[in-house]
């Protein structure tokens, strides 16, 4: 078996606190990515999911080097480059590049598409101004807009022709990995789709991979081959998509499964929403992090901190009680037929269309 394109190891990211304004004192750390393991094989999707605060976005940052890591290693095609000196960072950051959340303050107002796409290649020195120039063409052509476009401003696009715009960006220098941190949570739902499958459709003709970052699990479900699940600082379960999808172990992926909307108003969910509150990632719990929102919490739970174990080929879970829960069935996930209320709704609309 190849080695992975990227390897991560007990990653932590610890952002220390501060009190007093002349003699300031630390007080706390905020433990934001505290002990992330995965690997992500050349040309695969690894998503990286949670609630908001989870810490997906700082480990983003962790892997591409835009924060220094309080501990762990970060290995990329081999090397070690989680002390790299800046200086050194230059030949690594050309082969893994970022596609931002907000596709309208990522892109620099003031600049023309064309030179935007070309930023990346000038800071690299890769050809001349007449071969950046083709190249922002084939970019604009790849990414679904036109050549004429690269004359024009932001502000003069669209939030989906903005992402587009922004993936360009990302390609310009032919990276082997590609971090989207939640690159549609801004866009329509329509739109959504739209951007997904063009990084799909990219995928498989340059050979790309994805670190993929979201919360949205309906969309995580259609772009990735391998999912992690995060909470508070740690991962809790990471499988195949298929075997997450299909039998969740964690307590915590079941209710974000569970959560993801039914397209039915008149069906009612089988699960409640969490309750609780997220814990202070300042003074995380002893044991599970997970225990004072947990409906199967017992003491062991709240005691002692589980750690990631096998479940099956590729899935590791860190609960306790793994093997003796049940799996839930998950209404949003399996099919089902419309309502009755929806059903004669659908049948009087499919008349009108048949009606002479």
């Amino acid at each position: 078996m190849s080695a992975p394109l990227l390897s991560v190891r007990d990653l932590e990211k610890h952002f220390p606190v501060e009190r007093g304004v002349i003699f300031s004192k630390v007080v706390g750390h905020v433990r934001a990515v505290d002990g992330v393991s995965f690997d992500l094989a050349e040309g695969e999707t690894l998503a990286l999911v949670g609630e908001s605060g989870c810490g997906k976005s700082t480990t983003a940052r962790l892997v591409l080097r835009l924060l220094e890591p309080t501990g762990g290693s970060i290995r990329f095609a081999g090397q070690d480059i989680t002390r790299t000196p800046a200086s050194a960072l230059t030949p690594i950051r050309r082969a893994m590049q970022p596609v931002f959340q907000d596709p309208y303050a990522s892109l620099n107002p003031r600049m023309p598409v064309g030179r935007i796409i070309a930023e990346p290649m000038e800071v690299h020195g890769i050809g001349d101004d007449a071969s950046r120039r083709a190249r922002v063409e084939e970019l604009l052509r790849l990414v679904g807009l036109a050549p004429y476009h690269a004359q024009r401003f932001p502000h003069e696009f669209s939030g989906g022709q903005r992402q587009r715009i922004g993936i360009a960006r990302a390609l310009a220098v032919n990276p082997r990995l590609v971090v989207c941190d939640e690159p549609v949570s801004a866009l329509d739902v329509s739109i959504q789709a739209q951007v997904v499958n063009l990084l799909k459709d990219l995928q498989q003709r340059l050979g790309l991979s994805y670190l993929f970052i979201a919360h949205d699990l309906a969309v995580v479900r259609h772009v990735s081959d391998r999912i992690a699940v995060m909470y508070l600082g740690e991962i809790v379960e990471t499988a195949p998509k298929s075997a997450l999808y299909g039998a969740p172990r964690h307590p915590y992926t079941q209710a974000l499964l569970a959560a993801i909307p039914v397209p039915d108003p008149v069906r009612r969910r089988a699960q409640a929403a969490l309750g609780g509150d997220v814990p202070s990632p300042m003074n995380p719990p002893p044991g599970c992090r997970f225990a004072s929102r947990c409906p199967h919490v017992v003491a062991r739970c709240r005691e002692e901190r589980p750690k990631l174990r096998p479940m099956g080929e590729g899935h590791l879970v860190a609960c306790h009680r793994a093997e003796e829960l049940p799996i839930p069935a998950i209404p949003s996930l399996a099919p089902h037929p419309p309502s009755p209320a929806v059903a004669r709704r659908l049948a009087l609309a499919a008349e009108r269309r048949v009606s002479p």
